[in-house]
């Protein structure tokens, strides 16, 4: 029987769906009910399965940048569960000064007993707005890197240019590159959870090209590197 870990999607106004869609496309092969249904796709059963919730900081849809709206399943205020995944999406409104400040509290709160921590995009500027990048290697959105790294350069983050997505504390803090990159890690955390024959045949079956860790052609387009 596979262990279940208890996986927070962190939903808030003008989100970028594909953020947390993307990931959640190949994360979601894991939940209870699609491993009943996958009995024989994989050689073994495997070590996780994954239930997602979907936060925001009321019960009203949220509406995304793009796409229709979508309904939260629980508020970060009201939820008594202590989560076993956090997934932080970014968008054009996530700054720690813009996004709900119940999305912060939350984060905080949760991050102790996290066994992962996933960021895709802009997501990690959330993430640096509520303490847990502190002393920490993270990356982001290429396009915004600059403004990030001005912004956080009173935080002790070490932010990595170059890179699809960035590894931390022992393997516990993802971090993704703009939108698109989010499935990238999505495939090597599912790598790291469950093996990556799991992780193969997950994405055979959505049909991704994968990119690696350090193949990153945005950080030149925008100039980070020489």
């Amino acid at each position: 029987m596979p262990t279940l870990l208890r996986l927070a999607v962190c939903l808030f106004p003008a989100v970028t769906a594909l953020d947390y869609q993307g990931p959640m496309e190949m994360l979601g092969f894991l939940s209870p009910q699609n491993l009943e249904k996958s009995v024989g796709e994989f050689p073994t059963e495997p070590s996780y399965s994954i239930e997602a919730d979907y936060l925001s900081h009321t019960m009203d849809p949220v509406a995304p940048m793009s796409g229709p709206h979508v309904v939260p399943t629980g508020s970060y205020s009201t939820t008594e569960k202590q989560y076993d995944i956090i997934l932080v999406p970014g968008g054009p409104g996530a700054r720690p000064d813009a996004v709900p400040r119940e999305l912060l509290a939350f984060i905080k709160r949760q991050a102790p007993g996290l066994k992962y921590i996933l960021s895709v995009c802009t997501g990690s500027w959330i993430l640096a707005g509520a303490g847990v990048l502190d002393g920490k290697r993270a990356t982001s959105n290429k396009s915004v890197f600059k403004e990030l790294k001005e912004a956080t350069a009173h935080l002790q983050i070490t932010w990595v240019p170059k890179a699809r997505w960035v590894v931390d504390d022992n393997n516990k803090l993802w971090t993704s590159s703009g939108v698109t990159a989010g499935q990238d890690m999505a495939n090597a955390f599912l790598g790291h959870l469950v093996g990556k024959e799991h992780a193969e045949i997950i994405r055979n079956i959505v049909e991704l090209s994968v990119k690696q860790i350090d193949n990153d052609e945005f950080a030149e387009h925008y100039g980070l590197v020489a």
